[in-house]
């Protein structure tokens, strides 16, 4: 095995002598990885220093005010902001990419169409999401302020995401598993359900987690449309605040700076742990 190796890497050590350009892009490669796994462990770092110690039992009460500055009713606030927005947006982008992988003719310019336009909406500012909510769900329905105006407004956001994702995951499915389903004499429908999507559910939990972690870290275009109240919603028409704005609006005050770092130490875990689930759900339904 020890031959092997050596073997191994005076071939490789020989084919970089004879082409340099070669090695200078693995080093660029190599350097690029560095600088990245550096930059996002300072990140982690500098956030756990500065907020772990100003993690307080206070931060967690039930109730929000000037002394406490209370997290709880924000963390609340995004569990249900995420949910209402992928039960919202999910099975459309998933259905929609279904209908462009499995029913729509290949060529097809409608699909062409729609997938150019998906592309787009992907690298629409939010900001401009939040005005066209402002304008749209708060002004136009009349919804207010309101988190509802606040989920379908990211609903919208995240639709191209999980579409596009998904989309991708359905294509890179075999044409073998359809046609080995066919030839058993399984319809379409039951093609799709039973075969097509089990295989390609890692890569649509891979663009639910984009989608979940765009959600959790977006401020502009909440504060237009859900707004900053920091309370737990009594209804669907309630003003809300989730994690992001909350942290935003501490440490815009500039009283708030050390709850400001605690309270991204919770989004920190709280992305960390959706991203730990979601791969353990992906690994789990591959395997089964």
């Amino acid at each position: 095995m020890q031959a092997m190796n050596k073997q191994t890497w005076k071939q490789k050590a020989k084919a970089y002598r004879s082409s340099p350009l070669s090695l200078f892009l693995l080093i660029l490669v190599a350097l690029a990885s560095l600088i990245t796994v550096c930059a996002l462990l300072f990140l982690i770092g500098y956030i756990m220093v500065k907020g772990i110690p100003n993690l307080t039992p206070s931060l967690f009460a039930w109730t929000y005010n000037t002394e406490n500055v209370s997290l709880l009713p924000a963390l609340i606030n995004t569990i249900l902001m995420t949910l209402l927005s992928l039960l919202i947006a999910g099975p459309l982008a998933i259905f929609a990419a279904i209908y462009l992988v499995e029913y729509a003719k290949r060529g097809n310019k409608l699909v062409e169409i729609v997938r150019v336009t998906a592309e787009t909406l992907t690298g629409i500012p939010s900001i401009v999401y939040g005005l066209f909510g402002l304008l749209f769900f708060v002004t136009t329905l009349k919804w207010g302020y309101s988190l509802l105006a606040g989920a379908f407004t990211l609903a919208i956001m995240i639709l191209p995401v999980i579409m596009r994702t998904t989309e991708e995951a359905l294509g890179s499915v075999p044409d073998t598993f359809r046609e080995g389903s066919f030839g058993l004499g399984a319809g379409r429908l039951r093609t799709v359900f039973v075969v097509v999507l089990p295989s390609a559910v890692p890569g649509i939990l891979s663009g639910v987690i984009l989608a979940i972690g765009r959600i959790v870290g977006e401020t502009a275009a909440l504060m237009y449309t859900a707004g900053t109240v920091a309370e737990v919603p009594s209804s669907l028409l309630s003003s809300t605040r989730t994690l992001s704005v909350h942290m935003y609006a501490l440490s815009s005050e500039g009283l708030y700076t050390d709850q400001a770092y605690a309270t991204a130490v919770v989004l920190l875990i709280i992305v960390l742990l959706i991203n730990w689930l979601s791969g353990a759900l992906a690994k789990k339904v591959k395997k089964g």
